[in-house]
């Protein structure tokens, strides 16, 4: 079967927060430790792997764990290697 790997190598930024939003943000972050803060990372992280693998799962019902964990891996890391690494990579998983 085999995953097909496709790449858009455009970044687009969005900005829509307002400078004094922005720095209330960065102040509450701040106030925090370091600990809290990387806490808070891995929460994140996990919420968004949970996410992204649902709706994998949704998209492809009868995919079997090793297609999941290529898509998993595709979905966050696809665009970070070229399709050549992501061939190898794949192939590992």
């Amino acid at each position: 079967m085999g995953i097909r790997v496709h790449f858009l190598y455009k970044k687009t930024l969005m900005n829509d927060t307002s400078p004094e939003v922005a720095s209330l943000f960065k102040r509450l972050m701040m106030s925090k430790t370091g600990q809290e803060r990387l806490k808070m990372g891995f929460s994140m992280f996990e919420m968004a792997r949970k996410q992204v693998l649902a709706s994998i799962v949704n998209q492809n019902p009868n995919a079997d764990p090793r297609e999941i964990r290529q898509k998993l891996f595709l979905r966050f890391y696809g665009k970070d290697f070229t399709p050549e690494e992501c061939q190898k990579i794949l192939a590992q998983i």
